[in-house]
């Protein structure tokens, strides 16, 4: 690519030496004046582009702007230490990318005027003078200038589509995290993947054809002070035309703005649903939901068209409108213009050249109007993903922490759902030492998932402290957090890969044994190799390839994996047979023999037997915690047996009473 622009500036330099030098020995003096000013400009232009070439930020290297590890910084961040925005951060990191836009820019909207002046020279000197050299030698100079207005395009149209790829690149996995975050922080509520979506769209307006409009627009009054100075009438005529369509751009704003944002929203529901439908595809076949989903994914459906073809119409209409006016302005240019030839106050040549500047002049404005969806598409979803980065911040690095060993310490915790304000967990407190286990108990409803959820640090609680040898969760990383926590959620999802990488929780170059030996203190080994493929068994899409049990204990396996301190089970018998509960069972007493501290979620009273502390939960708050033997007594206390009726001492003297038969006989 440098070599190419090296020669592209040599066929420019030599280009601008032939209209400079050889302007007055192809034509009159007054033509060699309009074709030395056009080449003095074109040279400005070419040396700045030469003394301020960017080495970084061209097509080759889109990322002008690194810190010493890196990672793009921006100008206001090299000044003050700190950057407001995340996206105007990765954007300024593109800054001499876009300052080479606008560069090539100037030069190739000055290079379209040789088309312009080419035509006028034609009509006002060739042909009158009918000289074949002349026509021979502009014919050569505009050619080359062709063929560099072309070159630079093609290396404009490059460098927007790299800088799209690196604002991708600077903000997806960012983005990514904060997909994976937000439900933690708001709830799950539409669609999921919108954050994605959006940091599309702002790439895909990068890199089209829409920054070219935005770069060329500045130009536009060098054209009209160009036609200007053919002839003030031409130049109102221009002026007119250019205010009209800048003004129905502003109006087409104005009404676009409601329908394109009703219609990302309706977008968002209409994919939810989608993705809902997806995930719950068996339940929806079994039960016969399927026409009944479908309907309600039309009617969402329909509203986004409707939305959709609302802005499309009107950006449709628009366009249509503008393209009208355009063709009216260039014949109204040639009638005024034809008026002046009249007049005697122009030349045929101007108007034909008059006619060709005003198309060009509003040729971005045009194109942005054809851009214009896109454009609010992409303003939206970059406003959308300010919102997302600013509700889920980047994870600053604390200072790294040994591994907790001893205790773990809940203190006066509430928490609430993500995205609402209702408490589910109350003042919940309790404290664990190493090597032990406890049962949390309690009906459908109480918290206990809740309550597990926060001690693994999943959910934030609203109030109070989770603590792990009395430092809180958030010292730590969620890197280094999750290398001492194993979590089983009480809906068990895998992911797509191998059996080993699950367990493994996809860790790059994972040690095959602590693989292996996870699996064994699940009691899963003998399971896992019994597949197939092994370890390499792929599980496909939520662990679809094997059955709720095995999943569950494959689970279990990628919980207990690198031996966390904390290990923490909700309900992880729930779809095992005696022989998976067996093993769960030696599991946990592993995991204890080893000085870890076990948390289990239990509906069956067969799992609370490798504990040896309960925790009630009673509508969102701690009824009792304490030695199991001692809470299940004060909860469940045991019926006393009743009485047996003492028997009547009978004396002696007295008669022994009749039989029941025989007194009845009697009666």
């Amino acid at each position: 690519m440098t070599l190419l622009i090296r020669f592209l500036r040599l066929i420019l330099g030599t280009g601008v030496f032939v209209l400079v030098f050889g302007g007055v020995e192809l034509t009159q003096p007054e033509t060699s004046t309009r074709w030395a000013v056009l080449g003095g400009t074109l040279g400005v232009l070419l040396l700045l582009h030469v003394w301020s070439s960017p080495r970084r930020g061209t097509a080759d290297d889109p990322h002008p702007a690194r810190m010493s590890d890196g990672k793009p910084q921006s100008g206001r961040a090299k000044r003050q230490g700190a950057r407001p925005s995340e996206l105007a951060a990765a954007l300024a990191a593109c800054r001499s990318a876009f300052a080479s836009v606008a560069l090539f820019s100037g030069v190739l909207n000055v290079l379209m005027l040789a088309g312009s002046l080419y035509m006028l020279e034609v009509y006002d000197r060739v042909l009158p003078s009918r000289s074949v050299p002349t026509l021979i030698g502009l014919s050569v100079l505009v050619a080359i200038l062709y063929a560099g207005q072309g070159v630079l395009d093609f290396i404009r149209g490059r460098i927007l589509v790299r800088i799209g790829g690196a604002l991708d690149e600077a903000l997806g996995a960012r983005v990514y995290s904060s997909v994976l975050k937000l439900p933690l922080k708001v709830g799950r509520n539409g669609d999921s993947m919108q954050p994605v979506r959006d940091l599309d769209s702002v790439r895909a307006f990068l890199s089209g054809t829409g920054p070219t409009a935005l770069f060329d627009l500045p130009w536009l009054p060098l054209y009209l002070a160009i036609i200007f100075m053919f002839h003030v009438l031409l130049g109102l005529t221009a002026l007119v035309g250019a205010i009209v369509l800048v003004l129905l751009t502003v109006y087409a704003e104005r009404l676009t703005r409601k329908p394109v944002t009703s219609g990302t929203q309706a977008g968002i529901v209409r994919n939810g649903l989608t993705t809902t439908g997806n995930r719950n595809a068996e339940v929806i076949a079994a039960l016969g939901m399927g026409g009944r989903m479908a309907k309600r994914w039309e009617e969402a459906n329909r509203d986004y068209l409707a939305e959709q073809r609302s802005v499309s119409d009107i950006a449709g209409g628009f366009g249509a409108v503008s393209k009208v006016l355009r063709m009216l302005l260039q014949s109204a240019m040639l009638g005024v213009g034809a008026w002046l030839v009249i007049e005697q106050q122009a030349t045929a040549g101007i108007i034909i050249t008059a006619s060709i500047l005003s198309g060009r002049a509003l040729a971005p404005v045009d194109l942005v109007i054809a851009n214009w969806k896109g454009f609010l598409t992409a303003r939206q979803g970059w406003q959308r993903l300010t919102k997302v980065l600013t509700v889920v911040p980047a994870d600053a690095e604390p200072m790294a922490m040994p591994a907790p060993s001893r205790h773990i310490f809940m203190q006066g915790v509430s928490i609430a759902a993500p995205g609402t304000q209702r408490l589910l967990v109350q003042d919940a407190s309790f404290a664990l030492e190493a090597g032990h286990a406890v049962g949390i108990i309690g009906q459908s409803g109480s918290g206990k998932s809740t309550l597990v959820r926060a001690l693994v640090g999943a959910w934030l609680p609203a109030a109070g402290r989770v603590r792990l040898d009395g430092a809180d969760l958030d010292q730590w990383s969620p890197e280094d957090r999750g290398r001492f926590v194993g979590y089983l959620p009480q809906d068990v999802e895998l992911f797509a890969g191998t059996v080993a990488e699950n367990i493994a929780r996809f860790e790059p170059d994972a040690d095959p044994a602590l693989v292996i030996a996870a699996a064994k203190t699940a009691g899963a080994h003998d399971l896992i190799v019994g597949f197939r493929d092994g370890y390499e068994t792929q599980i496909g899409e939520l662990g679809e390839a094997v059955s709720a049990g095995q999943r569950q204990r494959i689970a279990l396996a990628r919980a207990l994996y690198r031996d966390p301190f904390l290990v923490v089970l909700d309900e992880p018998n729930s779809n095992l047979d005696a022989e998976g509960e067996q093993a769960l069972f030696q599991a946990i007493v592993s995991v204890r023999q080893r000085g870890g501290i076990v948390a289990l979620v239990a509906h069956r009273p067969s799992a609370l037997g490798t504990v040896d502390f309960i925790l009630a939960m009673n509508q969102g708050r701690v009824q009792a915690f304490g030695l199991k033997d001692e809470v299940l007594a004060k909860l469940f206390p045991r019926p006393q047996p009743a009485v047996a009726a003492m028997p009547r001492l009978r004396l002696a003297t007295e008669e022994p009473a009749p039989p029941l038969g025989a007194a009845a006989a009697g009666e």
